[in-house]
């Protein structure tokens, strides 16, 4: 059976620095990555930006630079087997080589490796236990692993495996940059493009060189023209789908809509703005994050079992997933839209925060600093400390200023 054509984007990927584009802050001369891979030695790395930024071009650069095996899984559809049997086709101490096996079943080679590189796209998507699996491993060199993520790898990576790991921060591509890029591609398809579709494909790309590659084959396969034009790149692009970037601009806008909303207290707006966003590709969880955020910032102690509500909620969508999570996500917006709203706190944080930044460490009363050894006691430390008392605790400079006023409301 005759296999299918590679899509495009793969077909033009670079090989090398020399025909890889964007990312100069990372691959320019004398930048980290670009030293990195001079040097042919590369640490565990994670790759943070958005898609059709580069991120998988980079690792297989990586790869081929240090000339160890290379192996790329998807976290979406890999779990733990998978990661074992990379584990056992490194040579370790008294293993017969001739049984250590790829992914594919046959051997890697006579001269088993002593370490392996593994490419884990999404690897926000390993849970806490698969992230566990790996740690030992990256720790000891076994794998360099480089994982590829769309998602902040402060909330979605563990603490110890992102403390091994250097992070790379990916821009989405420039105008410019998606033109160069949509040239080289409409020369691997030996078509031409009108201008008003070049700059049609770079807009609707929004960053992701992917996108625009994809659109372009499409329009080129559909409609067999050696000339592309906007026209037609209109016409297949036909989708049913909302124009929605995660780090664009509507992004913003419709997170922004939705907080306003829940602030105003407009359930039906609310839960449309949440759906839309459902429904364009957003990540539930960032949703749920800024319902918990929400939850202290603008209902506070008008409502405090709010704060349960949206941890709750964080949890579920967490733990269930897309679709059952979407009731979830409509429990707590309709709770959190109709409490009532009290910023009291979260206002009275921020003045008392104000007078540390401009006033700096004021010296704290004596009474009430802690007293562990005998020289604090006859210092002072803690002498005539009362556990309950209308006295202001605050330092002399500020004595008896007021921060919080319950019956700030708004």
């Amino acid at each position: 059976m005759q296999q299918p054509p590679q899509p495009l984007a793969e077909r033009i990927r670079p090989r090398d620095l020399t025909g890889f584009i964007g990312q100069s802050h990372l691959v320019g001369v004398g930048k980290p990555l670009q030293r990195a891979l001079q040097q042919r030695a590369v640490p565990s790395m994670i790759f943070w930006g958005p898609p059709g930024v580069g991120k998988t071009t980079l690792a297989r650069m990586v790869a081929a630079v240090t000339e160890k095996p290379f192996y790329n899984l998807s976290a979406v559809s890999a779990g733990k087997a998978e990661l074992r049997r990379i584990v056992e086709s490194v040579q370790l101490p008294g293993k017969d080589p001739r049984s250590q096996l790829d992914l594919f079943g046959e051997p890697e080679s006579a001269d088993t490796p002593d370490s392996v590189i593994l490419f884990l796209d999404e690897i926000h998507r390993f849970n806490k236990a698969q992230q566990d699996f790996l740690l030992p491993y990256v720790e000891d060199g076994t794998i360099t692993l480089i994982g590829a993520t769309t998602e902040n790898p402060s909330f979605e990576v563990i603490s110890a495996l992102r403390s091994r790991m250097q992070v790379f921060t990916l821009n989405p591509l420039t105008i410019a940059e998606i033109q160069q890029i949509i040239a080289r591609g409409a020369a691997a398809l030996e078509v031409d493009i009108e201008t008003d579709g070049i700059g049609f494909l770079a807009n609707y790309a929004n960053g992701d060189a992917r996108a625009a590659l994809n659109l372009l084959e499409n329009a080129s396969r559909l409609y067999q023209s050696r000339t592309i034009t906007s026209e037609q790149l209109r016409e297949t692009l036909q989708s049913k789908h909302l124009r929605y970037d995660k780090t664009g601009e509507e992004h913003y806008n419709t997170i922004s809509a939705f907080i306003k909303s829940m602030r105003a207290s407009d359930v039906d707006a609310a839960l449309y703005y949440c759906a839309r966003m459902i429904d364009s590709g957003e990540d539930p969880k960032f949703i749920a994050r800024r319902m918990v955020i929400f939850a202290s910032e603008d209902i506070g102690i008008a409502d405090s079992k709010a704060l349960t509500v949206a941890n709750d909620v964080f949890r579920a969508v967490e733990t269930i997933g897309l679709p059952e999570c979407q009731f979830n996500l409509a429990h707590g917006v309709v709770y959190l839209a109709s409490a009532a709203k009290n910023r009291a706190a979260g206002r009275a944080y921020f003045d008392a925060l104000a007078d540390v930044t401009d006033l700096g460490n004021l010296s704290i009363p004596l009474h009430i600093r802690n007293a562990p050894t005998q020289l604090m006691r006859e210092l002072g430390y803690g002498d005539g400390y009362q556990a309950y008392t209308d006295e202001s605790l605050l330092p002399e400079e500020i004595k008896g200023k007021r921060y919080f006023l319950r019956g700030d409301a708004v």
